[in-house]
């Protein structure tokens, strides 16, 4: 099994999450490649086996709209029936970007095989260990 953990972050929050996802899908025997939004593509998809999509809320809680937004905009179209995980921070709002983002996730037919992971601001150690648990739910 090999996963991408494809990620924006401008805090570091973010970063933090994909980096422990990672762990994750490490310690329970699966190949991971953790790529930023900006050096990844859809031409990329068929050399994995599932997808980790981290972004926080940015703005009035939306997708980061000038390298996450046209990335996953060019990918969502190309999963199939890959295993898909979101997951992403925010410091405002109520998770709003999230929910919209998964049933944008949902309408597109992705193989949404967990419920998103979000975090408000940087992450504690339950956080981390929430994202361990889910890397490893993807093996």
């Amino acid at each position: 099994m090999k996963a991408a953990v494809v990620y924006w972050s401008m805090s570091g929050n973010t970063e933090a999450m994909a980096e422990a996802v990672s762990e994750g899908i490490k310690e329970a025997g699966g190949e991971v490649d953790v790529i930023t939004a900006g050096d990844f593509e859809a031409s990329q998809i068929n050399d994995y086996d599932s997808f980790v999509f981290g972004c926080p809320a940015m703005g009035s809680e939306e997708l980061e709209e000038g390298e996450f937004e046209p990335m996953f905009e060019s990918v969502e179209h190309e999963l199939g029936d890959k295993k898909v995980v979101l997951f992403g921070s925010y410091g405002w709002g109520d998770g709003q970007w999230m929910r919209d983002w998964e049933a944008r996730a949902q309408e597109e037919g992705i193989n949404l095989v967990s419920e998103p992971l979000i975090v408000n601001d940087a992450p504690d150690d339950d956080a981390i260990a929430e994202c361990k648990k889910l890397g490893a739910s993807l093996i």
